[in-house]
């Protein structure tokens, strides 16, 4: 008698491994956090060390006059985002995430790090191009949106830039923002579904569940968190409908750099913690229609959405309990 074969999507992965038990993906989760805080406290010293070598002088006046001031400044106020120096180091520290969760997953030797990436237990290279063109075709229909609705609505959009610090914020959107949206996805589209996942089989958990921790990993108003989290839930439907991260990677890396971009030559502000009603209609818009465009070309290419898992039948397994 043969093996027989089963399916496993994507949030299930964590189950295809025989080495899964149901407390690995939390003890994995507990050493990430544990190497992601280890990893920030370094990064503080390297800021720290950069800071006064940057301002010579003591005081905290001067830490806050440096390349570095928006992070020392008091007050409750935010970092300023339109600084490249801050923004990186701000990007920077979120980039951490991803070798601390594949460390983690080294370490308690659960499964190979590549099932994180897709039921293929790899990312896939050239499905990951593919999403990026249409997460640029979608972005380009919602920027041409967002534009007519401020044009409508005689809304003033142009924001005050240092015209110094342009081309720097876009070699920090260029060399980070891509990293920094891939962690987040690897961390909450990745490890989080699929630790949900190996609890609970009905995908709706593994997507939703994750939803408010990344909303609460924003510090936004209402409407805000409202399209942050309408973002997620999009991002967690289109990583299990196609078997993997590479559209959610495409769509959030388009998402931010689109942001960054436009506040790095004042068509929008990088620092703005709230939404609009507008807004949100055009982040349904884009999402829809990405979703729309990945979905049809992911059946016609017939994009793998299951990974094969191969059980032993029952008189195997018998015999190998009564050995």
């Amino acid at each position: 008698m043969t093996n027989t074969e089963h399916a496993a999507h994507f949030h299930r992965m964590a189950r295809t491994s025989p080495r899964y038990r149901w407390w690995r993906p939390m003890l994995v989760g507990l050493i990430a956090a544990g190497l992601y805080v280890v990893f920030l406290l370094a990064l503080s010293v390297v800021i720290g060390v950069i800071a006064v070598v940057s301002s010579p002088a003591s005081g905290d006046e001067d830490l806050e006059a440096g390349p570095l001031g928006s992070l020392f400044a008091d007050g409750g106020e935010l970092p300023d985002m339109s600084d490249p120096t801050t923004a990186a180091f701000l990007l920077f520290s979120v980039v951490l995430m991803l070798p601390a969760v594949m460390l983690a997953m080294r370490l308690v030797g659960a499964r190979p790090t590549g099932s994180l990436s897709s039921v293929t237990g790899q990312l896939r290279w050239g499905w990951l191009g593919r999403c990026l063109g249409f997460a640029a075709v979608s972005y380009a229909v919602g920027t041409a949106l967002s534009i007519g609705l401020s044009v409508l609505q005689g809304e003033q959009s142009r924001v005050s830039i240092d015209a110094s610090t342009v081309g720097w914020m876009m070699v920090v959107v260029v060399l980070l923002v891509p990293l920094q949206a891939t962690a987040e996805e690897y961390v909450f589209r990745g490890y989080l579904m699929q630790m949900i996942g190996g609890w609970i089989r009905h995908p709706a958990f593994a997507i939703l569940l994750p939803v408010p921790l990344f909303v609460l990993g924003h510090d936004y108003g209402p409407l805000g968190m409202l399209d942050v989290g309408l973002f997620a839930v999009i991002a967690g439907w289109i990583t299990w409908r196609t078997g993997g991260l590479e559209a959610a990677i495409a769509l959030h890396v388009v998402n931010n750099c689109v942001i960054l971009a436009l506040g790095a030559v004042g068509l929008a502000d990088p620092n703005a913690t709230d939404s609009t009603i507008s807004g949100l209609v055009v982040t349904t818009v884009t999402s829809v229609l990405f979703c729309v465009i990945v979905t049809r070309a992911a059946d016609s290419g017939n994009v793998q959405r299951t990974a094969p898992v191969r059980r032993a039948p029952l008189t195997e397994l018998c015999e190998r309990a009564t050995a």
